[in-house]
């Protein structure tokens, strides 16, 4: 793959002011974590609804075509690109790059107030998850991550000062289950989810004092059942929860998609029962740690379809508060956010070959056609998913739910193998995924359109190679996307039209995010193509391998 001339291992982050004078900017505290302030793009989806909606309304269809760059900050590695979502909070970015590397940035000039770069264990030079973050959290006057090389860190949000660091996972001992994602904020409750699911471990959920760092509590995502899990499976049976999870402060609940079970396909017998909680959701009390309800989408995972990738958008439509998840299995589910119960789940991909359908009201799977040991088993969406991790975005103006959709499909010959016998530096598939076109015609991605209840669709836009970057919506109808290529794009949300698109240098898999400083509405892209999916994604795309590798935050703004 091409390079940029940054080395990946620059020692210095590079900040590029393309607007006249400079912007002084003091660092404020952040107490307890809001999401009423339009200026500020405080959590990873914005806010405590997850929807990715900005009300800024400054930046317009009509004059979204006069965008320029104000500036540009590398932070001098890009090894696995740049696939945050930055944060943005009284005038700084709170930024994270590949090995775990901190910024606070003046966000109207991109000029560094201050950087913070651990010392990383050489376990994070040896494991598959890594070197890449997709993010931070904020609050409580701290900077929280998680490490790759497992670890919780708060850094003081004014001076970027480490303040405390709790060893949570030793990646040597539990086949390199690290952090990739940022922690939940809850209250004064913090809690990570591990990498798993793909790996010989037993997955948890972690939930820490924030301002000690404390260990609190551990959920296991592997049910301590013999039913669920035969013989000695749940050893290793993976599980974990590896995106950032969601705090629903009117119920005070945390949620999480959890990761698939180990190894990914069963040749028979390898893991015995339905493999509880994997492949499903969880809601906890942050509190105590202890579940409040589950459902698990798909029992006893064949297909590596877990729930991770989904994000938890909460919808209040005619008194009723409901909670929309989709897995990689191709269904979005829709969950009553009180109770968790079911009600409704609709196909999110064109294709879909594993099975009949789900039903609606009980999310029984129908039909399930699992790979067979000694066969060539093929099945719709592939290993990546219809859609990845990346999040979508709704708008309440328009009433739709915008997600990037993929149409691959892939073959999958079954090989037994110990969890033992799997290097850190790969990963305990049970088999090999091959990707393949689906029926009748090419791969291809769309951008939907869609109601986030009912699934109805109002338009879509065919993309060939998939986006697979998170989406931002704003007031002002906007819809902003970034691709694999390397272009950003605006849409009007109500047509889909282009209104606009700027040549980033490199792919898009992090979330755009938009803010206000002194008035003035900014929007910035993270440019970098990295993560696990994409050497996958070059199966069958082997162009994308040309493209060239980057990490950039590129800010544009108007006049």
């Amino acid at each position: 793959m091409k390079t940029c001339i940054l080395s990946t291992l620059n020692s210095a982050a590079l900040s590029l002011a393309l607007v006249a004078g400079t912007v002084s900017i003091a660092v404020a505290q952040t107490d307890a974590l809001r999401d009423d302030n339009p200026n500020n793009w405080p959590m990873y989806n914005r806010s405590f609804d997850s929807s990715r909606y900005s009300p800024l309304k400054e930046i317009t269809k009509d004059n979204v075509k006069n965008l320029h760059v104000a500036w540009i900050h590398q932070p001098g590695a890009i090894l696995q690109g740049l696939l945050e979502t930055p944060l943005v909070i009284d005038g700084v970015i709170y930024s994270i790059a590949s090995y775990d590397r901190v910024f606070a940035l003046n966000a109207a000039t991109g000029e560094e107030i201050w950087h913070y770069f651990p010392k990383l264990d050489d376990v994070a030079n040896e494991i598959f998850f890594a070197p890449y973050s997709r993010g931070v959290a904020v609050a409580h006057g701290r900077v929280y991550i998680g490490t790759i090389d497992g670890r919780a860190i708060a850094l003081d949000q004014k001076t970027g000062k480490e303040l405390w660091q709790t060893k949570l996972t030793d990646p040597r001992k539990c086949a390199g289950c690290n952090f990739t994602s940022p922690p939940t904020v809850a209250g004064n409750l913090l809690t990570y989810g591990p990498t798993g699911g793909d790996i010989g471990d037993q997955g948890k959920i972690y939930g820490l004092d924030a301002a000690t760092g404390k260990l609190v509590w551990a959920f296991e995502t592997l049910r301590d059942d013999p039913k669920s899990w035969g013989g000695d499976s749940r050893r290793t049976g993976g599980g974990g929860a590896w995106m950032t999870g969601a705090y629903d402060p009117k119920t005070d609940t945390v949620l999480y998609g959890t990761s698939n079970p180990a190894p990914d396909f069963d040749w028979g017998g390898a893991r015995p029962g339905d493999n509880l909680y994997t492949s499903g959701v969880v809601a906890l009390d942050p509190k105590t740690g202890k579940p409040k309800w589950h459902f698990q989408e798909v029992p006893h995972d064949d297909w590596d379809f877990d729930g991770a990738a989904g994000e938890f958008l909460f919808v209040e439509k005619d008194g009723k508060r409901s909670i929309v998840h989709s897995n990689k299995g191709g269904y979005v589910y829709v969950y009553d956010a009180e109770s968790g119960a079911l009600q409704n789940a609709w196909p999110l991909a064109d294709n879909i070959t594993w099975l009949d359908g789900v039903d609606p009201k009980t999310g029984e799977l129908k039909n399930r056609k699992a790979p067979k040991f000694g066969e060539k088993s093929y099945a719709c969406p592939w290993i990546v998913g219809a859609k990845s991790w990346n999040t979508g975005s709704y708008s309440p103006d328009t009433g739709l739910w915008y997600q990037n959709v993929m149409e691959v499909c892939n073959i999958v010959e079954m090989d037994k193998s110990a969890p033992e016998s799997i290097p850190l530096s790969a990963l305990w598939f049970g088999g090999t995924p091959t990707a393949a076109n689906p029926p009748g015609g090419p791969a291809y991605g769309h951008l939907d359109a869609r109601d986030p209840l009912t699934g109805q669709r109002k338009w879509q836009i065919r993309t060939g190679m998939p986006m697979m970057g998170s989406l931002l919506t704003t007031a002002s109808g906007l819809l902003f996307a970034g691709d694999l290529k390397g272009w950003a794009h605006a849409y009007d949300a109500k047509t889909g039209e282009e209104l606009w698109k700027f040549n980033l240098g490199s792919g898009t898999r992090g979330g755009p995010v938009t803010y206000a400083v002194n008035g003035k509405q900014y929007i910035i892209f993270p440019s970098g193509l990295g993560s696990a999916a994409i050497s996958l994604v070059a199966q069958i795309w082997p162009e994308l391998t040309e493209y060239p590798a980057g990490a950039a935050l590129v800010a544009f703004t108007l006049n």
